[in-house]
C-alpha cells in the first residue's frame, strides 16, 4: 500500500506541477501583452479625452467645481485639463491650490476610465515603437496554436481537483506522516489517494500531460523578432486580431452582438454551455454567441452579413454536439462551397468530414453512416442520399438556405425530408431576411410551421431591429458594422471551385497546347457550365443583397467580358491599360458615388495601381496572378485609408490544376517578398525585383501538367 501510494503521489505531483507551471507560463504571455497594450491604451485615451468637453469634470465631483475660470482661459476638454499640472492650473484667476488638485485629479480619474475602455486594432501601417510589441507579444499566444485553450482549461481542472486531493492525501505517501496523523486524517488519505488514482487514470485517457507539456513549450519559446512577428500577422491577421479582441475587451455594443434579441432569450442563449472539445479555432464573441443560439433554440436561420463566419459557428454548435455523444451531421450546400466546408470542417474541427460528391459519393456515404462524422452534400444531390432510416443525425445545417424558398422544387423537398428527420437544424444565409418576408415565411416553415403563421409584412415595416425582435425565436443576424470591431481588417477567402466537365476538357486541350494563358483562363472557357462563374455570380448577388459595392479583377480582357456577361448587371468598366487616366478617375468616381450596391470590373495590373477603390468592401480575383506584388497592389486599392467596413477578398481558384501548381511555387516567393518588398522603399518602387520570372513559370507549369495528365 505504501509504494503505491507513493507512486499516485508522485504521479499527482507530477501532472499538478505541470498544470501550474502551463497556468504560470499562461498568465506570462498575457501579462506580456497587457503591458505592450499599456502605451496604446494611453495614447487612445488621450485622443478620446481631448473630444471630452470639460463640463465633464461636474459629474465626476458631484458638481461641486467651479469651471467658469477654465473656459475664460480657453480650456474646451479634459485633455487640456489634465495637460496641464496642478501648480498651472492654481495660476489661473479664481482658481485656488486645492480647487486646482481637484480639477486635475477629477481629469487623472477621466482618463483611468478612459484607458479601461479604449479599443486597441492593430495598424498594420504603423510598424512603430508603440505597435510592433503588441503583435510579438501576441504572436507567442497565436502561435501557441489552437489547442492552448483546450490546455489552458485542462490545467485549470487539474490545478482544481487534484491540489486539494494531493494536499488529502500526504500522510499516505510517508510512514512519519501516518504514524502522527489523527485516524480521521489517516482515514481521509486512504480514501484520497483512491479517487488520486481514479483522477490520473481519467487525465491520462485524455492524454492531459502530453497537453499540458506540449502547450508549455510552445509559451516558453522566445519572442521572435518584428520582422518575423508582421510577417506571420500579414498571414494569420484573423487570428490575432480575434486574441486581441478577447484580452483587450474590445467588442461591439452587446445587443447589437446578440443580434438586438429580446432580453429573456440573450440570458438564455448566453447561459447555453459551449464545449469546445472537438473544436480547433477560438470563436470571437458573437460567434460564440451564434452558436448558443442555434443549440438553445434547436431549429434557427443564422443569417449574419457575409464575411462574418456563418460556416464557423456552425461547426462550433456541431462540435459542441458532438461532445456531448451525436455522432452524424449533414450539411447541404452549392456545389461551389462543398469543397470549401471539408476544408473549414478538417482545419477548425476534429471531427471527420466525408464528402458525398462525385463518383466515390456511394463509397463516402457508407462509410460516413458507419462511422460518423459531418456528410458534406449539395443542395442538387440532396435528394438522391439514401441513408437507413434508423441513422440518427444530430445536426442538419443548410447553407445558402434561401434556394430552398420554393417548396415545389425537388431542392426544397429533400430539404423538408431531413429537417422532418432532425431536432437541430440550422439554415445559413447572408441575404437580409427582413427585405422579403415572404422568402422568410417560407424558411421558416421548413424549420417552425406555427412561427411562420405568425409572421406579418407589417413586422419587416417597422424597420430592421423590430422585425428581428419579432421573429426571435427562430432568426439571428448581426451585421459587419455593429461587429466590426471584432473583424479583421481583410479577411481572405479562397474559393475552391473543381472544374466542370467542360472546364476540364478546356483545360486538358490548353495543356497539350502547351498554352499557359490558356490554362490559367480555361476555367471561363465555357461560360454556361463554368464553375468559377458560379460561385462569382454568388458572391455578388449575396453582395447586393447587403449593399455593398464589388470590385472584380481579372489579368485577362476576355475574362472581364465573360464576367460581364454572367453577372447580368450594369457593371461599370472594365478599366483597362488602354483607358486613359483622366476616364479611369472618372469610372471610379461615378462607381463610389453610386448609392449601394454596384460593381466594377477591372484588369489587375490597369486598376490595382494608384487608383483609390476604398468604397468596395468586397474584392473578387478571378484567377490568382504570377506575381505576388500584383494582388498585393490590388486588394491596397480597396483596403486603405478612408475604408470603413472590413474588406473581404475571395480569390478563385481550381485545385490540382494550373491554379494550384502556381500557388505552390509561388508561395517561397511570397514570404520573400513580405520580407523584403514591404519594408524596403527600393523594393516597392521596382516590385519586379523580387517576383519569379513568368517565363520560366511558365514552362515549368505547362512541363509538369503535360505529364501528370499525359498529354
Amino acid at each position: 500500500m505504501t509504494h503505491e501510494a507513493k507512486d499516485v503521489l508522485r504521479d499527482a505531483h507530477s501532472l499538478l506541477r505541470a498544470a501550474r507551471e502551463l497556468l504560470v507560463d499562461h498568465r506570462q504571455a498575457l501579462s506580456d501583452v497587457h503591458e505592450a497594450l499599456a502605451p496604446l491604451r494611453r495614447e487612445a485615451a488621450r485622443e478620446q479625452l481631448g473630444s471630452i468637453p470639460i463640463a465633464r469634470l461636474k459629474d465626476v465631483t458631484d458638481g461641486r467645481l467651479r469651471l467658469g475660470p477654465l473656459e475664460e482661459a480657453g480650456f474646451t476638454s479634459v485633455g487640456d485639463v489634465l495637460d496641464a499640472t496642478p501648480y498651472r492650473l492654481q495660476l489661473l484667476p479664481g482658481i485656488g491650490p486645492q480647487t486646482a488638485r481637484q480639477l486635475h485629479a477629477a481629469a487623472g480619474s477621466l482618463a483611468e476610465a478612459a484607458e479601461r475602455s479604449a479599443g486597441v486594432r492593430i495598424d498594420v501601417d504603423r510598424r512603430d515603437e508603440a505597435m510592433t510589441p503588441v503583435v510579438v507579444a501576441l504572436h507567442r499566444l497565436v502561435n501557441a496554436g489552437p489547442e492552448l485553450p483546450r490546455a489552458h482549461a485542462a490545467a485549470d481542472s487539474v490545478d482544481g481537483r487534484l491540489g486539494p486531493l494531493v494536499r488529502d492525501a500526504r500522510p499516505a505517501g510517508a510512514w512519519w506522516r501516518r504514524v502522527f496523523a489523527r485516524p480521521s486524517r489517516r482515514e481521509r488519505a486512504r480514501e484520497a489517494i483512491g479517487e488520486l488514482a481514479e483522477a490520473l487514470g481519467q487525465e491520462e485517457g485524455r492524454s492531459t500531460r502530453l497537453l499540458l507539456s506540449q502547450a508549455s513549450v510552445d509559451l516558453l519559446r522566445p519572442h521572435v523578432s518584428p520582422d518575423e512577428a508582421w510577417i506571420d500577422f500579414e498571414l494569420r491577421a484573423s487570428d490575432y486580431q480575434t486574441l486581441l479582441a478577447e484580452l483587450a475587451a474590445l467588442g461591439p455594443e452587446r445587443e447589437a452582438a446578440e443580434g438586438f434579441l429580446p432580453g429573456d432569450l440573450a440570458a438564455r442563449v448566453k447561459a447555453q454551455p459551449l464545449d469546445d472539445g472537438f473544436r480547433r479555432v477560438s470563436l470571437r464573441g458573437y460567434q460564440s454567441f451564434g452558436a448558443r443560439f442555434a443549440l438553445v433554440q434547436r431549429r434557427v436561420i443564422l443569417g449574419d452579413e457575409m464575411g462574418l463566419g456563418k460556416t464557423i459557428q456552425a461547426i462550433a454548435a456541431i462540435a459542441h454536439l458532438r461532445a456531448r455523444g451525436e455522432t452524424r451531421f449533414l450539411v447541404a450546400c452549392p456545389a461551389s462551397v462543398l469543397i470549401n466546408w471539408v476544408r473549414e470542417i478538417e482545419t477548425r474541427s476534429t471531427i471527420s468530414a466525408h464528402p458525398l460528391h462525385g463518383p466515390g459519393r456511394g463509397k463516402a456515404l457508407e462509410k460516413w453512416a458507419a462511422e460518423g462524422g459531418i456528410a458534406v452534400t449539395t443542395l442538387a444531390t440532396l435528394h438522391t442520399l439514401d441513408v437507413p432510416g434508423d441513422v440518427k443525425l444530430g445536426m442538419f445545417v443548410v447553407d445558402e438556405a434561401h434556394y430552398a424558398k420554393n417548396h415545389e422544387t425537388r431542392r426544397s423537398r429533400a430539404v423538408a425530408h431531413w429537417c422532418r428527420r432532425t431536432n437541430h437544424v440550422l439554415f445559413l444565409t447572408g441575404t437580409p431576411m427582413e427585405n422579403r418576408v415572404e422568402e422568410f415565411r417560407s424558411l421558416v416553415a421548413h424549420l417552425r410551421p406555427e412561427v411562420a403563421e405568425k409572421v406579418r409584412p407589417s413586422d419587416a415595416a417597422m424597420g430592421a431591429q423590430a422585425f428581428r425582435s419579432a421573429v426571435a425565436p427562430v432568426y439571428l443576424r448581426r451585421n459587419q458594422r455593429d461587429v466590426l470591431v471584432e473583424l479583421p481588417e481583410v479577411v481572405h477567402v479562397d474559393e475552391l471551385e473543381e472544374f466542370s466537365r467542360a472546364d476540364k476538357a478546356a483545360y486538358r486541350d490548353a495543356v497539350a497546347e502547351g498554352n499557359f494563358m490558356a490554362m490559367r483562363r480555361a476555367a471561363y472557357a465555357v461560360p454556361k457550365k463554368s464553375a468559377k462563374l458560379d460561385r462569382l455570380r454568388e458572391l455578388v448577388v449575396e453582395a447586393a443583397e447587403n449593399d455593398l459595392k464589388v470590385v472584380i479583377f481579372s489579368y485577362f480582357r476576355d475574362v472581364l467580358a465573360t464576367v460581364q456577361d454572367a453577372i447580368g448587371v450594369a457593371a461599370r468598366g472594365p478599366i483597362s491599360g488602354d483607358v486613359p487616366p483622366a476616364r479611369r478617375q472618372e469610372i471610379v468616381d461615378a462607381f463610389t458615388a453610386a448609392p449601394g450596391h454596384a460593381v466594377l470590373l477591372a484588369q489587375i495590373q490597369a486598376g490595382g495601381v494608384g487608383l483609390n477603390l476604398q468604397a468596395a468592401s468586397v474584392v473578387i480575383i478571378c484567377e490568382p496572378q504570377v506575381k505576388p506584388t500584383m494582388e498585393t497592389q490590388a486588394v491596397a486599392r480597396a483596403h486603405r485609408m478612408g475604408q470603413v467596413r472590413t474588406v473581404q477578398v475571395h480569390r478563385l481558384l481550381t485545385p490540382g490544376g494550373v491554379d494550384a501548381r502556381m500557388l505552390e511555387i509561388l508561395q517561397a516567393k511570397t514570404r520573400l517578398f513580405d520580407e523584403y518588398a514591404r519594408r524596403s522603399d527600393l523594393a516597392e518602387r521596382t516590385p519586379d525585383a523580387v517576383d519569379i520570372s513568368e517565363q520560366a513559370l511558365a514552362r515549368r507549369i505547362v512541363a509538369e501538367e503535360q505529364e501528370r495528365l499525359g498529354t
